[in-house]
């Protein structure tokens, strides 16, 4: 397999996007690139214009874009994603002194491998927030960091003191999984994050601050036909839907719509979540900004309208073939992975499915199934959160991968660029029920 260029382009994207914050800021760049102009939720008016392109941002960490047609529109066409992944997140008052060192005080963030996450280059990412004051005034400014080199790295302990170990070990997060940054007892995190900053460290008022993996995606494989990179759940849906929204052409007949929430990881319980108000509010001035329209016209589009929720699939696993279900088997490099769950922790119905599968057939795409084992309860995902506020026709869809949850997961090459081409189709797609 020659090596595949739109993967590569992925993996460098996620590779510049070590947070939530990293990749909301990279989808920005990409969409000023091409010619979208931001707008603020602040703003007491949307002044949007037909045939225009523009985002919009919630916390530095969400993100949703739209293309206006024209002239009036029926309905939204929209994919969803997460920009967040797994990982430790830095606790405030950070440093704890141990054995001659200054480890890390962190904890999980979002339900994660934790094994994985032992015996390698790890570093520190994410937001800090600077403070001017004065009496009767404060302004805040936000500023990413990113440490660009190998800082930590959580020591495991020698079998020879856990002869135990490769029979099983529960680890608990607070005792055995903290990352060791220095010898030096008297230094903290944060004397190296306003150094990296190149800001004062009495200047931080507060942080959002992760660690990440430092190993770089990269393929794998006899023929390179396999991809391994850290945050593939989900940046490798996140690109893929943004990289078909903004190739894809103009729809007459229906606003196009990017929506990367946050906080998926953790329940989407935030305002920057799949579980807020981000997207109806931001539907709704959409619907506002077009003179001829009102409520009714805004319900009316709402039930035209139709989401591809994408997030991840469990790839069936060579060496657990038992933890699939019999038939639903999803295999790496064999398209897009359609979802169902009865208990409805994935939305799709037959309606979904079927007008999923027609575009998947006309951008000759191929697609396959995920169900959980009958005995084996799977975990949720944005679809069936975010319709509780909009509600979308809506199908879960995701690309299957192995290890998820790992600070380093592996998937096939070919499967991200499938979704490309099947959301670029969607997008360009009008749709009709009878």
């Amino acid at each position: 397999m020659e090596n595949n260029k739109f993967a590569a382009k992925m993996l460098d994207f996620i590779n510049r996007s070590p947070t939530s914050f990293h990749a909301v800021s990279n989808l920005k760049a990409l969409l000023i690139e091409n010619g979208y102009t931001e707008l603020k939720e602040e703003s007491r008016k949307w002044a949007l214009e037909s045939n225009k392109k523009y985002f919009v941002t919630r916390n530095s960490s969400a993100l949703i874009a739209f293309k206006l047609p024209e002239a009036d529109f029926d309905a939204f066409l929209i994919t969803a994603s997460h920009s967040d992944s797994p990982s430790f997140k830095i606790k405030e008052n950070a440093s704890i002194k141990a054995a001659g060192t200054l480890v890390l005080n962190v904890e999980k963030y979002g339900g994660m491998l934790c094994a994985p996450w032992f015996d390698r280059p790890l570093s520190v990412a994410g937001r800090i927030v600077l403070a001017e004051r004065k009496s009767g005034f404060v302004s805040l400014t936000e500023k990413l960091v990113n440490i660009d080199r190998d800082l930590v790295l959580i020591p495991n302990l020698a079998i020879h003191m856990n002869r135990e170990a490769n029979t099983g070990t529960k680890y608990n997060v607070q005792d055995d999984m903290l990352p060791v940054l220095t010898t030096d007892q008297s230094s903290s995190i944060l004397d190296v994050v306003a150094q990296s900053a190149n800001v004062k460290k009495e200047d931080i008022e507060s942080a959002d601050l992760f660690l990440y993996n430092r190993d770089k995606g990269t393929f794998w494989g006899k023929d390179n036909e396999f991809v391994a990179s850290p945050r593939l759940d989900d940046l490798e849906c996140v690109y893929s839907c943004a990289s078909a929204f903004i190739s894809a052409s103009e729809n007459k007949k229906n606003v196009q719509v990017l929506a990367v929430f946050d906080n998926e990881e953790v329940g989407s319980g935030t305002r920057q979540g799949a579980d807020s108000t981000f997207l109806e509010d931001t539907l709704r001035r959409i619907n506002l900004s077009f003179a001829a329209r009102g409520e009714e016209e805004y319900f009316s589009a709402i039930a035209k309208s139709f989401m591809v929720s994408a997030d991840n699939a469990h790839a069936f696993h060579p060496n657990f073939q038992s933890k699939a279900d019999p038939v639903n088997r999803p295999v790496v490099n064999k398209g897009i992975v359609i979802k169902f769950n009865a208990a409805q922790k994935y939305t799709t119905d037959s309606l979904s499915a079927a007008l999923f599968q027609s575009v998947c057939k006309n951008a000759s795409v191929p697609y396959q199934f995920f169900t959980n084992r009958s005995d084996i309860a799977g975990g949720s995902t944005l679809g069936n959160i975010s319709t509780s506020h909009v509600p979308l026709k809506t199908v879960d869809i995701g690309l299957a991968q192995w290890a998820m949850h790992s600070p380093m997961e592996s998937a096939g090459a070919l499967d991200a660029e499938y979704l490309e081409k099947a959301l670029k189709e969607f997008y360009q797609t009008t749709l009709e029920t009878k």
